[in-house]
């Protein structure tokens, strides 16, 4: 037998030889060592194996974030289980085409939204439904109590999955990703040593674990290399001012950069500690990167990265850091640049942009048609972003894939939103857009074909919020008589962008 790859073995390999050392201290000042963290996260690997979960069974979680979410993370992993995380802000409609796709052993939710989960997973066989609340307590945590300690990690293979995620498409029709134990490494290997973290590190992490961003890349960058972490429930602005102070490296997207940016107390002074600022999950505006290096005396290191992928280029830790680019790609990671016909494009010019290497992942869940559509004969994987590679190697994301919005670092897909605005009786059609925003980077607008005299702005706005998350809502909606449309009958979104930033 191969030696075991569980992910959980390879980050503990590499926790601090003193286990007291502290892992995380929170707001309120709760102090979590690396012994706490793998004695807690045993315990709850104990439990839910008892419960009836077993190596390969989909987890599914829609918790908020706490410390105790990481624990079921890392139970997850050395259990073998297939981490599934949610943005506790999905509607229940939504849940249910997850769970009826994923098929999980287990739901952990908020204890307010029990029944809700129950109905949403009553017809997908959810056998095991525990609770988690935003103070680390719910009937999953009562579970743990008398659990020994001490819980070797399951034999793994590299190409096992450890996680599930979920990226819409242009057919709103979510898809699950699957991510290995050896995707996952191998991106937080790299990562590791090209963004220069050691021991000594401190994190301020205020992202969402619920995607990419703060669940794989800043936790992992943390325990793959025994450093701390300033752990906060959710970001804003005074207390990251202030917890800067003590800290050495901070992951952000756009809008957390804005807001520091729109805070008067954000100077050199509060940036002393400080070696590396992090951006990602949306693009960076060039004013943005200029500003922050101003104020702050720290120039941003951007990166990009995708939920197939982890993460994929980066700006250099030593080198040149260029505003309006994603840098280079990472060691181990190929990129390329190709026209519609797949043949690479000349050095400077714009096409799309394709990745291979350990960290692109195993396939969609349970469509192995649409996986094949998207990698090519050779194993690179279509990004659907358009980009342009320079001379030096620097990548630019030029275009996104088709027509999705990033508002607030979180992806939107429009004919998600659309089909949702089309069942309104009122509604004879829509198109979503992105508009420029100086908070979210882009802000969600729906413009509508009314039939006759058609819903009220409200009514629209009160629709889509009892299906879909808040960040998927429009902030505004427009009527039109009819969409612009190009000869062959396909709505022009491009054409509504620029008539309606005008306006």
């Amino acid at each position: 037998m191969r030696a075991n790859q569980n992910l959980y073995r390879c980050l503990r390999a590499q926790f601090p030889e003193d286990s007291k050392r502290p892992f995380l201290t929170t707001e309120d000042e709760r102090s979590v060592s690396y012994r706490d963290l793998d004695m807690h996260s045993a315990q709850l690997a104990h439990a839910l194996t008892r419960l009836g979960v077993r190596p390969g069974d989909r987890v599914t979680v829609l918790v908020e974030k706490t410390v105790e979410s990481v624990f079921l993370y890392l139970a997850c992993l050395r259990a073998g289980f297939v981490y599934h995380p949610l943005n506790p802000g999905y509607t229940e409609s939504e849940v249910l085409y997850f769970l009826s796709n994923a098929e999980p052993k287990a739901v952990i939710c908020a204890p307010g939204r029990l029944e809700e989960m129950k109905r949403a997973g009553s017809s997908a066989g959810v056998a095991l439904f525990l609770t988690l609340d935003e103070f680390g307590l719910g009937s999953l945590m009562q579970e743990v109590d008398a659990e020994d300690t001490v819980f070797d990690p399951v034999h793994r293979e590299g190409s096992d999955l450890a996680a599930l995620l979920y990226s819409s498409g242009t057919t709103g029709k979510p898809k699950g990703i699957m991510l290995t134990h050896e995707n996952l490494r191998k991106n937080a290997e790299t990562l590791v040593e090209a963004w220069g973290f050691s021991d000594s590190d401190r994190l301020l992490h205020m992202l969402p674990i619920y995607h990419v961003h703060g669940l794989f890349v800043a936790l992992h960058c943390v325990l793959m290399s025994g450093a701390q972490m300033a752990w906060r429930s959710r970001f804003d602005a005074s207390s990251a001012i202030r917890a800067l102070r003590a800290c050495t490296v901070f992951m952000g997207v756009p809008t957390y950069y804005t807001r520091l940016l729109g805070d008067q107390e954000f100077t050199h002074a509060c940036c002393s500690s400080m070696r590396l600022f992090i951006s990602g999950s949306a693009p960076l505006l060039s004013e943005t990167f200029y500003e922050f290096k101003e104020r702050s005396g720290h120039t941003i290191l951007e990166r990009y990265g995708m939920t197939e992928t982890g993460m994929n280029t980066s700006n250099p830790l030593r080198g040149e850091r260029r505003p309006g680019t994603v840098g280079p790609p990472l060691p181990g990671v190929e990129v390329r640049v190709v026209d519609p016909q797949g043949k690479a494009v000349p050095v400077g010019e714009t096409g799309d942009l394709q990745v291979r290497g350990g960290n692109v992942f195993a396939g969609y869940w349970g469509m192995p048609e649409r996986t094949a559509e998207d990698f090519t004969t050779d194993s690179f994987f279509n990004t659907g972003d358009q980009a342009l590679i320079d001379a030096n190697g620097y990548v630019s994301i030029v275009g996104r894939a088709k027509d999705m919005i990033i508002t607030g670092g979180l992806n939107v897909y429009p004919k998600e939103i659309e089909s949702v605005i089309d069942e309104m009786s009122s509604v004879a059609e829509s198109a979503v857009i992105g508009l420029p925003d100086p908070d979210f980077g882009e802000k969600v607008v729906a413009v509508i074909v009314p039939v006759g005299v058609g819903p009220s702005p409200g009514s629209v706005i009160d629709h889509c919020r009892s299906v879909l998350a808040k960040f998927k809502v429009p902030k505004k909606i427009e009527f039109v008589d009819a969409l612009p449309r190009n000869a062959m009958g396909k709505v022009q979104k491009n054409a509504l962008r620029i008539q309606y930033d005008e306006d």
